[in-house]
């Protein structure tokens, strides 16, 4: 009998562009680090991606549900926030199998709403209407405020409002409020809309219904944007004059622009939360996300940051946006920062933070 083990089999270019772009961000919003090495070490070809972050967010889910059973309901709260987490992960650009897909991202959106009135700040899920449709969205308030300042967060290409609990906590713990929600390419809304280049048109119906909460201050509205919400963020700002401040985290300039240096898997999953059938009808689509002639519009102070290291955006975006914004500007380049600077998250997440409550009022803390 043969008892040498066979090799282990390398893991495939697709799987190893996710690791290896995205390593950092899993573990800033709330994977765990071993959960992560273990199990993306397990996984050699792209097609087995999901099934495995499904099987993990799993376990998580099993913790919080027991916990939730036997009375621990903060427990509870953070079991199935992590499941949550992990599910999104699952879903994020396994845009390969779209109803494997779709069911994790539904046990995602399950999880999360199941943690929300558990929370130590609890949140609640929310409906917004949009041109005959609806957003849904996370809203979470601060304790101790009547009316609180809001800050309305900007998803990217494959971000979703179940990923967001590490960003809300840091506006949450200053004494503002957040509101995720999911636009239009961007969780559960990317089943019905398409992705748009005008943002604005979306953060319009998002801050008019800002305007019909009595719990909150829709005078002192912050809007925040992550990758490609770090370009419809200021897109929206821009336009939309109700928007007190704006944060840009690693957005693209001109998106055609930086096509050729997307990863594949960036590259598909736009062109799939596009509805365009080719990946040349989705470059032309990319280049109506623009900010030329757009940037020198946005008048609201804006903050933007911006890894050095990133390989997905180039970070002289970030700078060009920097240079002809309109408004009073500040610009964190992170010299050893990748996209979005996740493996260097504390060089500018409670700074961005501390940053927009001065502009929304709030007293140091």
């Amino acid at each position: 009998m043969d008892n040498t083990s066979q090799p282990a089999r390398a893991p495939d270019a697709l799987v190893q562009s996710a690791i290896q772009h995205w390593a950092p961000r899993f573990v800033a919003n709330g994977i765990a680090l071993t959960d992560f090495q273990e199990v993306t070490g397990g996984i050699t070809r792209w097609q087995e991606w999901c099934a495995a972050w499904c099987r993990r967010a799993a376990l998580h889910e099993e913790l919080g549900r027991k916990a939730l059973a036997d009375g621990f309901r903060l427990s509870a709260g953070e079991h199935l926030t992590r499941a949550a987490v992990c599910y999104h992960f699952a879903k994020f650009v396994f845009v390969i199998d779209y109803e494997q897909m779709r069911a994790a991202h539904m046990k995602a959106v399950e999880c999360r709403t199941l943690a929300l009135p558990l929370l130590r700040l609890a949140g609640e899920r929310v409906e917004i209407p949009h041109e005959g449709t609806k957003f849904a969205g996370i809203l979470r308030k601060p304790d101790g405020a009547a009316k609180p300042p809001i800050v309305v967060m900007c998803m990217g290409l494959d971000s979703a409002k179940e990923e967001m609990d590490a960003y809300e906590n840091v506006f949450l713990a200053r004494g503002m409020a957040t509101l995720s929600f999911d636009g239009p390419g961007q969780g559960e809304a990317e089943y019905v809309l398409p992705i748009r280049g005008d943002y604005e048109a979306p953060v319009k119906s998002v801050i008019d219904w800002v305007e019909t909460r009595t719990d909150i201050d829709a005078g002192r509205i912050g809007l925040w944007g992550v990758s490609l919400g770090g370009y419809y963020a200021p897109r929206a700002a821009a336009f939309e004059k109700r928007i007190k401040a704006c944060i840009a985290l690693s957005g693209p300039y001109d998106f055609a622009d930086a096509w050729e240096g997307l990863p594949e898997l960036t590259r598909e999953t736009f062109r799939v939360r596009s509805k365009c059938k080719t990946p040349d009808e989705a470059r032309r689509h990319a280049a109506t996300l623009s900010l030329k002639g757009v940037a020198e519009k946005i008048t609201c102070p804006l903050f933007v940051v911006a890894g050095k290291q990133d390989r997905i955006v180039p970070w002289q975006d970030a700078e060009r946006l920097a240079r002809e914004a309109g408004g009073p500007v500040e610009f964190l380049l992170i010299e050893d920062g990748n996209h979005v600077a996740n493996n260097r998250a504390y060089k500018y997440r409670t700074q961005s933070a501390d940053w927009m409550a001065q502009q929304l009022g709030l007293p140091r803390r």
